[in-house]
């Protein structure tokens, strides 16, 4: 037998009973009691329910459930209909939402301060709304945010450099966001908790429920230092289907998405997919091009569908400030030859590496310049210890050690 939701009134029934900002607080929590309630009727990013969200409150759109009554929406027939209702059994928003705050958290919906409105990204499947456990606002915390997703059976270099990568973002600032699951998630969140950043764990399952069960005392880090986030309600269980859906949720959620190790079918390609389809950068992490850990990550930036990083520096340059979070240049080092003008250094290319060198005739010849300017240039060089004069002839000047 289905329980009673007791769901608020709607609050243009019950403005009459206060002020405006009475009312307005009290419609709130009606639209948040009753879109607790449809986390339990959907399965996330329901495009119906969401056309349906854009055009009723909440409420209506669960009394309509309730009452079984098929309204003209597109894609909302009687089966689909038939199948919410089945779920409306036992649906108890008010202990969903107790529990969640015995847990320490809360649930958010579209309109709150703390809503992450890169999230409406979605479309029509953005979140019903976000069960968040852990202090500080998402919001805040999301709008300098980068995912590090990879593999799960990742090799020990891929936990290295998912763990130093995430450290050093962590230590410029930035929030790593990740899936809490086994390997590369893994190793990005204990990199960024391990000097004291901040990290992000959107799981595919409530955020009561540890899982995979080897990462509790992880996921118990992630909720103490950071956040956990899922649109799945509390004591709910992960599905092969909601592990792919929490990745588009993590692809908008955060600034960009580095891939540091993934197969050809991993299913961290799907979330840089869908970073890179909502306009967000992806990026990539190269690794041996004998591993087929790596064959999937080599293949995205291959095909320019992310680009090439190889550490924090990189990453910020793509996602930071534009202008002001540029990475350094890389370059070899730079010798002493490097910088000398090029008739000067073509006169020193010249100089043969013997110990009686040669006259300025034969250095005249073999590099193309007159004797006399030849003879400048002799003298610049030695000046600078490159060569010295040796009787009639120049010679290179030895290096102590023989170099």
């Amino acid at each position: 037998m289905s329980r009673t939701l007791n769901l608020p009134q709607h609050p243009a029934e019950g403005a009459a009973g206060g002020g405006n900002g009475a009312g307005a607080a009290a419609g709130r929590e009606t639209e948040r009691r009753a879109r607790a309630v449809l986390t339990r009727l959907t399965e996330p990013g329901d495009a119906v329910v969401g056309r349906w969200l854009s055009e009723l409150p909440a409420a209506d759109v669960v009394r309509t459930i309730r009452d079984g009554t098929v309204p003209d929406h597109p894609g909302l027939d009687a089966s689909r209909l038939a199948a919410y209702r089945a779920r409306l059994v036992d649906v108890d928003p008010a202990a969903d939402l107790e529990r969640v705050r015995t847990a320490g958290g809360r649930f958010i919906i579209p309109g709150d301060t703390e809503w992450p409105s890169q999230l409406d990204d979605l479309g029509d499947g953005r979140p019903i709304g976000l069960w968040v456990v852990g202090t500080g606002s998402l919001r805040l915390l999301a709008l300098r945010s980068v995912a590090v997703v990879g593999a799960r059976a990742c090799t020990a270099y891929g936990a290295h450099v998912a763990g130093e990568l995430s450290a050093q973002l962590a230590e410029r600032g930035w929030v790593v966001a990740s899936g809490a699951a086994y390997g590369i998630d893994a190793c990005a969140h204990r990199g960024a908790l391990a000097v004291g950043g901040m990290t992000i764990g959107v799981l595919a399952c409530g955020v009561d429920v540890a899982y995979p069960r080897g990462n509790t005392e992880l996921i118990r880090r992630i909720a103490g230092q950071g956040l956990l986030v899922s649109e799945l309600p509390p004591g709910e269980h992960p599905t092969r289907f909601r592990f792919v859906l929490r990745n588009r949720v993590i692809a908008a959620l955060t600034r960009g998405t580095v891939v540091v190790e993934a197969a050809l079918r991993s299913g961290a390609l799907s979330t840089a997919r869908r970073a890179r389809d909502l306009n967000r950068h992806t990026m990539g992490v190269a690794g041996p091009v004998t591993s087929d850990l790596s064959a999937g990550v080599h293949a995205l930036i291959r095909s320019g569908g992310a680009g090439l990083v190889t550490d924090a520096a990189e990453v910020v340059e793509l996602i930071g400030a534009i202008g002001d979070d540029l990475a350094p240049q890389r370059s070899g080092p730079v010798l002493p030859r490097d910088l000398l003008e090029p008739a000067v250094a073509r006169v020193l290319e010249a100089v043969p590496a013997t110990a009686e060198g040669a006259p300025v005739e034969r250095l005249a010849r073999q590099s193309g310049l007159p004797p006399d300017e030849v003879l400048h240039r002799l003298y610049e060089l030695a000046s600078l210890g490159f060569v010295e004069r040796y009787g009639a002839h120049w010679r290179l000047v030895r290096r102590r050690g023989g170099g």
